[in-house]
């Protein structure tokens, strides 16, 4: 089942000790800029799966292994976390 980046809010935050779907990156596959709400999420993957809308290239996958999240973000070009002023 395909759900768009808010669906991993608080396992984002659990992550990130911050709020991430509204953090901006680039796919390091197409160069498409997008907030982490717009992406693609599949839960139901070996883990939590994050694509790029636009080309469908893996920027993130979240496993867990033993009670520890793991985290490969290669797929991402850069991430940063906006910070309210």
């Amino acid at each position: 089942m395909e759900l768009d980046g808010n669906a991993i809010a608080g396992l984002l935050n659990d992550v990130f000790s911050t709020e991430m779907t509204t953090a901006v990156g680039t796919c390091a596959a197409c160069g498409a800029i997008s907030q982490v709400a717009e992406c693609v999420v599949y839960l139901n993957a070996p883990g939590t799966v994050v694509r790029c809308r636009n080309c469908l290239g893996t920027l993130m996958v979240i496993t867990q292994i033993r009670s520890m999240n793991c985290v490969d973000l290669r797929g991402l070009a850069w991430l940063e976390a906006r910070q309210d002023a």
